[in-house]
């Protein structure tokens, strides 16, 4: 099913095996976001059926421009991938809700957003970033490792929950 026209915002591009990826913000009620969040979530089910494992909630408020942002990878106008930060007050933001659509892996269309995201973060003033993934998302761990985000201990609502993993990264000012 196509996905209706996006809004136009300002939007990062790179080239990935010949097409043209594309990286914006997106209202997150929106149909692309709904449909990007739907897929993320049902294979989170399928990856941990145990009861309390997950942690979904994030709210619009939270990525409302200021606060955070919800950014969407598109491939020819198609949306294949996506990705949060909202502020968790002081300095520091939570990246949430990424996500590749599967026949998108391997292209460093994660890679990007989670750059995208950390553009967004020391927009808004963030020196330090943060996430929670699973035990059971080697890949996504190794995402976040390429990245230069170490592991943590456990925050917030993750504290006690075993197959949380916790990381995070300092972000260093910019240089000329």
């Amino acid at each position: 099913m196509p996905f209706p026209p996006r809004s136009l915002t300002p939007k990062l591009q790179c080239e990935v095996a010949m097409s043209i990826v594309e990286i914006q913000r997106e209202d997150i009620s929106s149909f692309v976001a709904a449909s990007l969040i739907l897929a993320l979530n049902t294979e989170l089910e399928a990856l941990y059926p145990e009861e309390g494992a997950l942690h979904f909630r994030l709210d619009a408020g939270e990525v409302h421009e200021g606060r955070g942002a919800f950014l969407v990878a598109y491939i020819n106008g198609q949306p294949v991938g996506c990705g949060a930060i909202r502020l968790l007050g002081g300095l520091r933001a939570e990246v949430k809700r990424m996500y590749v659509v599967p026949e998108a892996r391997g292209k460093k269309i994660g890679k990007g957003i989670l750059d995208a995201l950390e553009r967004e973060a020391r927009r808004l003033g963030v020196k330090e970033m943060v996430l929670e993934t699973g035990v059971r998302q080697p890949r996504a761990l190794s995402l976040y490792e390429t990245a230069g985000f170490v592991r943590v201990p456990l925050f917030g609502e993750y504290i006690g929950k075993p197959l949380s993993v916790c990381m995070g990264k300092t972000l260093k000012e910019a240089t000329a």
